[in-house]
């Protein structure tokens, strides 16, 4: 009887080995899509995934942009599925909303004291692996000083020459 707990625990530990653990979502707080039974097209852990999510401004100033939201899901999915990190190639260009960019004490300056409701979401998605950035023109055009923007966010020279660029390296673009 012995003998056979002991088997029975090595094919156990075994088998565990060989199914990888479900790691923490990268996107903590956000869902990803959920299960569709018998669903075609899904992610394939295989692939690399390059895509350019492009974001306007939102409809209503104190809440989470739902394109971020989205942005998160999708990589959150992505995860659930299989697809390592260094498989997410995944980049964020905000050309519309432009305040979402804002450090929290900037946002409250310009919106009567309200918190900015999408800092936390940009800070969540750049610990998730996401590449955030904001088009310069937008930033110029708006005078935006540089230290009113949150750290993780990259300035580029123009969310058109992104989008080019990115296009050119294979990136699919959304929205």
């Amino acid at each position: 009887m012995r003998q056979r707990l002991d088997v029975l625990a090595i094919l156990v530990a075994l088998l565990l080995a060989a199914v990888p653990a479900r790691a923490q979502l990268p996107v903590p707080g956000v869902t990803p899509a959920r299960d569709v039974p018998d669903a075609h097209e899904m992610p394939d852990p295989n692939t690399e995934y390059k895509v350019l999510f492009m974001v306007g401004a939102g409809p209503k100033a104190d809440e989470v942009n739902p394109t971020l939201t989205a942005v998160a899901r999708y990589v959150n999915t992505l995860a659930k599925a299989g697809v390592p990190a260094e498989k997410r190639k995944i980049v964020v260009m905000i050309r519309g909303g432009i305040d979402m960019i804002l450090t929290n004490e900037a946002y409250k300056a310009k919106h009567d004291g309200q918190d900015n409701p999408n800092a936390a979401m940009l800070q969540a998605l750049k610990a998730g692996g996401v590449d955030l950035r904001v088009c310069g023109q937008a930033v110029v055009g708006m005078k935006i000083d540089r230290h009113a923007i949150l750290p993780v966010i990259q300035v580029d020279l123009w969310a058109m020459t992104t989008a080019i660029n990115l296009g050119l390296k294979g990136y699919v673009r959304v929205g």
